[in-house]
């Protein structure tokens, strides 16, 4: 009662409250996850290697957010190292598991089975790494989740390939990733640029040990600005910097489960934008597996 009636004197007062602020700032990351499953998808058909967008993603949040850094130095060398690792999961391992997984399947799959399922993957971790057991009134809505994951397999069974089956395989391991990123975000006690700075520094170190490496290859040289462009714009300055901030700013107001809800919402917003974007349909199966992983998202963390 005490929250409500604050943000009711802070609305009268013309002020948003933290809470309001945290919603709306994941509405905007939600769209932007959107953007990020179409263009996972649109990789696939560019010059552009993965390794080019990755760094493209990384890089970009590095340089508008150098400035934060002399501020932030001494909170995040307090960071301890696995509340690190777990948020560095949500760099380039999850970058390219994503976009591995995303050539065999489509722009549904990549938001479906990676937002939709992120609750599941963030209960299930906690168990995990927490050593707290899922609540009962949990059960039933991640067994909607896990319902919908299975909805939307078995619809496409006259499609199944074992390609498509191990794209499917991968995006589910990305959820996971994605869940340990979640968590660690929530666990670092940094603030959203710092944890935006603690991803994109160390997550562009890897990338380019990799491509030293030859681990990862380039095709720079191959491509225009013009074609490299919605990368830059989506990847880069969408979920590179405004997504990442955006996220862990909306988890510091509204926490880890609240902001999966919202985050349920991309699925089906990935799924209708790619129609008219990439040409991708919709089957009835895919829409009806995404509709019973929202429900359970949404039952998931109701109070």
């Amino acid at each position: 009662m005490t929250d409500i009636t604050s943000d009711f004197h802070q609305s009268r007062n013309g002020l948003l409250s933290p809470t309001t602020v945290g919603y709306l700032v994941l509405s905007v990351v939600v769209l932007i996850w959107a953007g990020f499953a179409l263009t996972m998808r649109a990789m696939g058909a560019s010059p552009l290697a993965p390794a080019d967008v990755a760094v493209i993603r990384f890089a970009i949040p590095i340089v508008a957010l150098l400035p934060a850094i002399p501020q932030r130095l001494a909170a995040l060398m307090k960071v301890r190292p696995r509340d690190a690792a777990l948020v560095l999961l949500g760099g380039v391992p999850f970058f390219l598991i994503v976009s591995a997984g995303a050539r065999t399947t489509s722009a549904a799959y990549v938001g479906a089975l990676i937002a939709g399922t992120t609750p599941l993957s963030v209960a299930v971790l906690t168990a995990l790494i927490e050593r707290r057991g899922v609540p009962r009134k949990q059960w039933l809505p991640l067994a909607l989740i896990l319902a919908g994951v299975f909805g939307i397999v078995a619809g496409q069974r006259y499609a199944i390939t074992a390609e498509m089956l191990r794209g499917v395989g991968l995006l589910l391991i990305a959820s996971l990733v994605w869940g340990a990123y979640t968590i660690g975000l929530k666990r670092t006690g940094v603030d959203a640029i710092g944890n935006g700075l603690l991803l994109s520094v160390c997550s562009l170190v890897v990338l380019i040990a990799m491509l030293f490496a030859g681990v990862a290859t380039t095709h720079v040289g191959q491509f225009t600005l013009h074609q490299a462009l919605p990368f830059i714009l989506v990847q880069g300055l969408g979920v590179g910097l405004v997504s990442t901030v955006g996220y862990a700013f909306a988890i510091s107001r509204l926490g880890a489960a609240r902001s999966a809800t919202i985050g349920s919402l991309a699925p089906a917003l990935a799924s209708l934008l790619a129609i008219p974007v990439l040409g991708e349909p919709l089957t009835v199966a895919t829409a009806a597996g995404i509709a019973v992983i929202t429900t359970g998202v949404i039952l998931a963390n109701r109070r």
